[in-house]
């Protein structure tokens, strides 16, 4: 797991090599992440956008951006937090993700942007 706090706001990543849904031969490798964002600022907050740097070995860097997160914009109160899981795909096996969160304070309408850290996507048997 890696983790990251900006703003009070700290935000972890555990990521998963999916085989059942990998099919190495077509270079098409799978990964899962469950990303956790946990507020430990005094103030709610509210994740509006998502902004991703993907890196695939040997690829061209991929961005992908939009609102909230799964289809979902949180509201994420001081000592609560919010969890959901995604995933992505590589045709390498090897690569890593990271990027940033817009969030709003609510309490004044400041906007913030939280680090998501990177983390490595590598198929197991890539390592040996």
């Amino acid at each position: 797991m890696v983790t990251e706090v900006t703003e009070g706001v700290r935000v972890s990543v555990e990521v998963e090599y999916q085989p059942d849904y990998s099919s190495p031969g077509q270079y098409h490798y799978v990964f899962t992440y469950r990303v956790t964002i946990e507020n430990n600022s005094p103030r709610t907050i509210q994740l509006l956008r998502r902004r991703w740097h993907i890196i695939d070995a040997g690829y061209p860097l991929r961005l992908v951006e939009g609102d909230g997160v799964i289809g979902q914009q949180p509201v994420i109160e001081p000592g609560q937090r919010h969890q959901y899981v995604s995933g992505s795909n590589l045709k390498s096996g090897m690569g890593c993700m990271y990027g940033s969160y817009e969030v709003e304070r609510l309490v004044d309408g400041k906007l913030l942007q939280i680090t998501i850290p990177r983390f490595q996507m590598i198929a197991p048997f890539k390592l040996n």
